[in-house]
């Protein structure tokens, strides 16, 4: 059975923009673009034509002819099994707090890094995933799929158990290959410095860079198309050290 795959309206009135949140979210595992609206209009036509595909919305907050807020409350009234994530340049308290009160699946500030899109987009996955042919769930397993763990917390927590499909000894040689490497790597790179499919590599890469131990940012091959690439990060070198030698999985 292939893995789900999620749909996502971008709402975004610049065209850059857009077609960056475009270029990252068709390289993100799990996810593809439905469309691009430039304004509320747009928005609403496309979500009148493709309500089924669509379970996310990239919403700015600023759009030519409505504001990003009273487009948050209709889609809320309107089609209320999507999520939506401000993607804005909004920072004011007020503007936040309304969005929250809205139900926002995130706030993502502009500009914004690669690093903290992907935690949002693997987040989604996994809480949809957990939820998904479920009838109920305990307690434990709720606060499980809604946790909002601090870094500090998230990393002593990965050193007592690691998720399905994570190997603690392949991960350590997906680590060890960028370790080995001054520049950042594509997936592809590291798949063949250790040996494995891209896939495999990449799906390792995606669990650290979801944990804030990678960093990944859009490059460009020689061919000018946009590729995932990613580096290790300083501050990880504690709760690596932690995960994959203080602890036997």
């Amino acid at each position: 059975m292939s893995a789900a795959q999620y749909g996502i309206l971008v709402v975004e009135d610049d065209f850059r923009i857009a077609d960056i949140h475009k270029a990252f979210i068709e390289q993100s595992d799990g996810f593809y673009v439905v469309g691009l609206a430039r304004n509320g209009s747009e928005a609403k036509a496309l979500m009148a034509q493709h309500a089924d595909a669509v379970q996310l919305i990239l919403l700015d907050a600023y759009l030519p002819d409505v504001e990003g807020l009273e487009l948050l409350w209709a889609i809320r009234r309107d089609y209320v099994h999507v999520d939506i994530v401000m993607v804005t340049a909004a920072r004011e308290v007020e503007t936040i707090s309304e969005a929250l009160r809205g139900g926002v699946f995130d706030y993502l500030i502009k500009p914004i890094e690669a690093a903290r899109m992907t935690q949002m987009l693997t987040r989604f996955r996994r809480e949809r995933e957990a939820l998904a042919n479920r009838a109920e769930m305990s307690q434990d397993e709720l606060d499980q799929v809604l946790a909002r763990l601090q870094p500090g917390e998230s990393a002593r927590q990965a050193t007592r158990t690691l998720p399905k499909g994570i190997d603690r000894l392949t991960l350590r040689r997906v680590v060890e290959s960028l370790a080995a490497e001054h520049d950042s790597q594509t997936a592809m790179q590291v798949a063949q410095a250790m040996g494995a499919s891209r896939s495999t590599a990449r799906r390792y890469l995606e669990f650290l860079v979801a944990e804030q131990a990678v960093n990944a940012e859009i490059g460009y091959g020689d061919v000018g198309r946009p590729e995932r690439r990613y580096r290790l990060l300083e501050s990880s070198s504690t709760w690596l050290a932690a995960l994959l030698y203080g602890a036997r999985g």
